[in-house]
């Protein structure tokens, strides 16, 4: 297929045309749709606005003058030209006569000349679907733009919660790659590129929850592949043995085929995946024929910069597997995958493999290209020093998910219980043999990382009690008193405490307004004291066989 003209503007007339497509005549008070069907049925004759039947419904174009403004209705029309220079008039008229109009109506018709931008309400936050980059530069110059036109607007990327807990708007960040037409598509030209991502992603943990929101699990917005059916791993090994070779030649569709069915969540819902390919090639419509992927497992970032790096690891992965496909085999994390990579430090230790991989000189990464995505995603909690042994606490990551059907409101609603929190303790320069750290009195189970005196470990724990929840009888733990106990002498030599919320109970109402505040907040629930004196009997260690790195304080260990 050849490139259509692109669009030229006539100063004078005001209009915008195209250099080699010429317009249809254009007859007042007659649809473009009529005249084809009357010059289909009498091929050679010339249509006048007399040889229509009166009784036919002709487009038109509406204007009216509504709270002080004049509001102009655009019909629908076939052709995008027509659409342009429709548009190229009104904007001609209204400077003519220093008349503002707000435009209405109809989008034009679909066409790669023509860049869309897209501003919708949503629950909570104003979703903006920005047109095609069709290079670096331009990409950048509209996340900056698009960043500073909301500052202006006093609208955000980043949010307070009344604990000051800091974090996105909950919106996403979704990152949609394609092509300008579904035949430049690398999705569709390539169905092993696809493969490869999939395969990638599965194998590095981290890109799923390193830039993802708070909400993730088998339940979230954009569930892992592997979050779900015990058994996709298994299909989509299958699946991946039916995509061709890069050198064969496929129809656009097999791609949609071989993978529309496995990249879903628990309810089959296409969109609601990590990797959403409802633009790709589907059968439905032409408007699910576009040949893009979405990205959906990303967070919106509070600053364009930490947008921008997001999305340059993606061109970066993409144009690798271009080149050189991903062939490994794909990895059965099992409940490892909750176990290990919702730890800071291993999610970390992940990404940083992930940018060293790349071969290219021109495609090195700098890890501190991610330290802010770092303490964004796992905010710094407190950290004590006793004995040369430093015990730094941080926040982790914990899947929330969705309870049963309850009724609300005269219908039913499904809530989702967020009521359980995880930390990782990380600590420094222990001596293994003789020093273990406790957890409201229970021994955390410390991990070795290879570094000499360095281990670290999870603690799961109900932070609050709302009224729907998983197991409502289990109470909340907190705070959370944390030791570092001498086993020689049994006696505690430090220790720190953790709140969920205000020491003092008190209950905030108002949100913060600020960094700051947000900051100080954080700060005033963690303190370095609070420590158990005196005498300490050394608890037992505590073995859970499914999740052998976390401490889930909601089990009793006399129990099990």
């Amino acid at each position: 297929m050849s490139p259509r003209a692109p669009f030229t503007i006539d100063q004078h007339a005001g209009q915008i045309k195209l250099d080699t497509v010429s317009a249809p005549t254009a007859i007042p008070g007659i649809s473009e749709q009529e005249i084809d069907a009357v010059s289909d049925s009498n091929p050679g004759e010339t249509v006048g606005s007399g040889d229509l039947d009166s009784d036919v419904i002709r487009t038109a174009l509406c204007i009216e003058a509504r709270e002080g403004r004049l509001h102009v209705f655009l019909p629908p029309l076939r052709c995008v030209d027509d659409f342009v220079d429709l548009v190229a008039h009104i904007e001609a008229t209204a400077a003519t006569l220093s008349m503002p109009v707000v435009v209405e109506g109809y989008l034009p018709p679909s066409d790669p000349r023509l860049d869309y931008i897209k501003v919708t309400p949503d629950p909570g936050v104003i979703e903006v679907n920005v047109h095609p980059a069709r290079n670096w530069t331009q990409l950048t110059e509209t996340a900056s733009g698009l960043y500073e036109d909301a500052r202006q607007l006093r609208l955000g990327t980043e949010k307070f919660d009344l604990d000051g807990h800091h974090t996105g708007t909950g919106g996403g960040n979704h990152i949609v790659v394609g092509g300008t037409t579904p035949q430049d598509s690398p999705f569709l030209r390539r169905p092993d590129l696809l493969k490869s991502l999939l395969a990638y992603w599965n194998n590095h943990p981290s890109l799923s929850y390193f830039f993802s929101g708070r909400f993730i699990g088998p339940t979230s917005q954009a569930p892992r592949i592997d979050e779900g059916r015990q058994d996709a791993l298994y299909e989509l090994e299958l699946a991946f043995s039916l995509v061709p070779d890069r050198t064969e030649s496929c129809p656009p569709w097999l791609v949609d085929r071989i993978f529309r069915h496995l990249l879903t969540d628990l309810t089959g819902n296409t969109h609601r995946a990590e990797f959403c390919i409802d633009k790709l090639f589907s059968p439905d419509s032409s408007t699910g024929r576009l040949g893009l992927l979405e990205f959906r497992g990303f967070e919106m970032p509070p600053h364009w910069q930490m947008s921008s790096t997001q999305q340059l690891l993606i061109r970066a992965l993409i144009l690798r597997f271009w080149e050189t496909p991903y062939e490994q085999k794909l990895v059965k994390w099992g409940n490892t995958l909750h176990d290990k990579f919702l730890l800071p430090y291993y999610v970390r230790q992940d990404i940083t493999e992930v940018i060293s991989e790349f071969p290219d000189t021109s495609l090195q990464f700098d890890s501190d290209w991610f330290a802010p995505h770092w303490e964004f995603r796992f905010p710094f909690i407190g950290e004590i020093v006793q004995q040369d042994i430093s015990l730094e606490l941080r926040s982790a990551i914990e899947p929330w998910y969705v309870l049963g059907e309850e009724p609300a409101g005269g219908g039913t609603a499904r809530y989702v219980d967020s009521s359980v929190e995880r930390l990782q303790v990380r600590l420094r320069g222990l001596t293994e043999e003789r020093f273990v750290v406790t957890c409201n009195g229970r021994r955390v189970p410390l991990t070795a990382t290879g570094t000499r005196g360095e281990f670290v470990a999870g603690v799961r724990y109900r932070s609050w009690a709302p009224p729907s929840c998983l197991h409502p009888t289990i109470p909340v733990h907190a705070p959370l008193v944390f030791d570092i106990l001498d086993t020689w002498s049994e006696r505690s030599i430090g220790g720190c405490t953790y709140f969920v919320a205000h020491p003092g109970g008190r209950s905030t109402e108002q949100f913060p307004i600020n960094a700051n505040e947000a900051e100080s907040r954080r700060a005033s629930r963690f303190s370095a004291m609070g420590h158990t004196p005196g005498s300490v009997k050394i608890p037992k260690p505590e073995t859970n066989p499914n999740f052998p790195l976390t401490l889930d304080l909601r089990w009793n260990s006399s129990k099990r």
